[in-house]
């Protein structure tokens, strides 16, 4: 099923967007070239190597509708450290008139600092009624995507896959496609080949380039899992340097 209307369907650079500048993050190739990106109404993927600019882009996305930039729902309103970029402030986010019911920013690594805060604010019962401290980092995140993610929201993922198992990232691949179904709209930052597999997507690959469309079979992550697990030994023997 797709959606007629995404909650959020391009984002464009400001005309006063400093994009000859050096400073980052418009040192980034990905940034610098951005100039619109159109989001698709299901799944968006961002992916590249580190350092690419694909979580910078993320962040401003999530800033720019109203998440807290270390993660959470709208509601949170809390910062460990101020340390994103300036870039939501140069974004036009173009959105439908149908406006989320709800929606949350996923930041593998402040997840932390979201459980504590979900602890201070005693909504937890939201979130499957156990301290998602009190669970492994993997058990944690499922809990957030089974019990707190539901219908008619917009989602934002920075490396979801970051705790997850090969297996707990295919029951998330089945449980993000029940909220597509359910008119949710995903735009996710990941190196997983498993969840970008997710049909029908749009694939943006940030790098050197710039950023640009790919399809799944063209992505970095998709050639490199591939060739390796055809013949482990022979790749194995590269990496190593043997003959």
């Amino acid at each position: 099923m797709i959606k007629s209307r995404p909650y959020l369907s391009k984002i464009q650079l400001k005309a006063s967007a400093p994009v000859g500048s050096q400073d980052f993050p418009f040192s980034l190739p990905a940034v610098r070239a951005l100039e619109r990106l159109v989001l698709h109404p299901n799944v968006t993927f961002l992916v590249g190597e580190n350092g690419s600019g694909k979580s910078t882009l993320l962040e401003a996305i999530a800033v720019g509708m109203g998440f807290n930039a270390e993660g959470g729902s709208q509601n949170f309103n809390f910062a460990t450290r101020a340390s994103h970029s300036s870039l939501h402030e140069h974004l036009r986010l173009v959105r439908s008139i149908e406006r989320p019911r709800d929606g949350f920013f996923l930041r593998a690594e402040s997840f932390y600092n979201v459980a504590s805060e979900i602890e201070r604010l005693a909504v937890g019962q939201a979130y499957g009624g156990k301290s998602l401290h009190d669970q492994s980092h993997g058990e944690a995140f499922l809990s957030l995507f089974m019990s707190r993610f539901g219908r008619d929201s917009f989602y934002v993922l920075d490396e979801p896959e970051a705790a997850l198992s090969p297996q707990r990232q295919l029951a998330l691949l089945s449980r993000l496609h029940d909220l597509v179904e359910e008119h949710s709209q995903f735009v996710i930052a990941t190196h997983s080949p498993i969840l970008m597999a997710y049909p029908n997507a749009i694939i943006y690959e940030c790098g050197e380039h710039g950023i640009r469309p790919v399809a799944y079979e063209e992505t970095e992550h998709y050639r490199v899992t591939r060739d390796f697990l055809a013949n482990p030994a022979r790749m194995l023997k590269i990496l190593m340097g043997q003959s």
